[in-house]
């Protein structure tokens, strides 16, 4: 069970802040709820009954976890789907395990995706621009509170620590 304060990721919402665990006012059964608040949206909240098990929710990578997979990140694999249609199933399928491997795995896919593109004269596809900003955001958001630095300076930091 988590408690009040951590920081988890709560599905395709990205990193919340728990801001309340308990009953709901208002509701006459007796349930258990985490108050969940976005942590790059502060306007809104969610709740989400303790026992659920159709989302995922879990703590955010600790630092070293969060150096462990940069440090980690040129022997991750990519996606090799050559079934267009199927693509986005795919990227979908990942997107919904809110793994961070998962999440590397499809911004270095469609990275290469772009760049065999770019080489043959075509554009990025709409799907795959889709989603690598939606890996992008969701991998930056939870490294950027794991590391404790902006999330503008994540890929930057990223970048440096590949490169090393």
């Amino acid at each position: 069970m988590f408690k009040v304060n951590d920081l988890v990721i709560y599905g395709s919402n990205g990193v919340c802040k728990i801001i309340a665990v308990g009953k709901l006012d208002g509701m006459s059964n007796d349930k258990q709820y985490y108050t969940l608040e976005p942590y790059y949206a502060k306007a809104s909240k969610y709740f989400l009954p303790v026992d659920n098990d159709k989302v995922v929710l879990r703590k955010i990578l600790s630092k070293d976890e969060a150096n462990a997979l940069i440090d980690d990140i040129k022997n991750i694999g990519v996606l090799w789907i050559s079934d267009e249609r199927k693509r986005e199933l795919d990227y979908k399928e990942a997107i919904k395990k809110c793994d961070p491997v998962e999440l590397v795995k499809i911004i270095k896919t469609i990275y290469h995706r772009k760049e065999e593109r770019l080489a043959v004269g075509k554009k990025i596809t709409a799907g795959d621009e889709k989603y690598f900003n939606i890996a992008e955001n969701s991998l930056y958001g939870e490294l950027a509170c794991s590391l404790d630095i902006d999330k503008d300076e994540v890929k930057d930091y990223i970048i440096s620590k590949v490169n090393e």
